[in-house]
């Protein structure tokens, strides 16, 4: 039974993260987030009491892999291959979980600012773009490590950029820009 609690409430979530994204988040209802999934709005309001909460718990699950893959990261050795490896796995994360909570992040960045959540997230984010830098590095390498994990970043937004790629092709020459700003000189 709480395998299927969990299955909807990260359905909501998605549901939810989608709405607020095509919509804009405050013009977004929670009658609108339980007709879009087919549910009465007291079994939203069994998982989450209002849009606030499901925003925060986005967040929170985001900025919760976000440690793990810094947490990860730091223990890595400093070689070309790590962090090659790290920035790879940042574009898995972004492929699969990370996506639309940034893209949100990037059109809703008021709302950002105003949920508790968003300071967490504030903080994730300055603790990945500094993983790949070495305490000891110079201002350009450390400069060139946080701009290598930005272009993964940026290279997942498509509205970004105006190109006719398709979204894996866009990934691909992010993380091959992002290595070239990270190799060795």
């Amino acid at each position: 039974m709480a395998g299927r609690r969990t299955d909807t409430r990260e359905r909501i979530q998605q549901v939810a993260l989608e709405l607020f994204a095509e919509r804009g988040y405050d013009k977004t209802t929670l009658q609108e987030v339980a007709e879009r999934l087919e549910i009465t709005r007291p079994a939203l309001y069994y998982h989450f009491r209002t849009k606030e909460a499901i925003l925060a718990s986005v967040v929170d699950r985001l900025v919760e892999s976000i440690d793990e893959l810094v947490e990860w990261a730091r223990r890595q050795p400093k070689t070309p291959e790590s962090r090659r490896e790290v920035l790879g796995r940042i574009a898995e994360l972004l492929e699969h979980r990370w996506r639309p909570l940034f893209q949100f992040a990037q059109l809703n960045q008021g709302v950002i600012k105003e949920i508790p959540a968003g300071e967490r997230l504030q903080e994730g984010m300055l603790g990945m773009l500094s993983v790949l830098a070495e305490p000891g590095d110079d201002t350009v390498r450390q400069f060139e490590a946080r701009l290598a994990v930005f272009a993964v970043i940026l290279g997942s937004v498509p509205f970004l950029f105006d190109m006719e790629l398709p979204e894996s092709e866009r990934t691909a020459v992010a993380l091959q820009v992002a290595t070239k700003l990270i190799s060795e000189n």
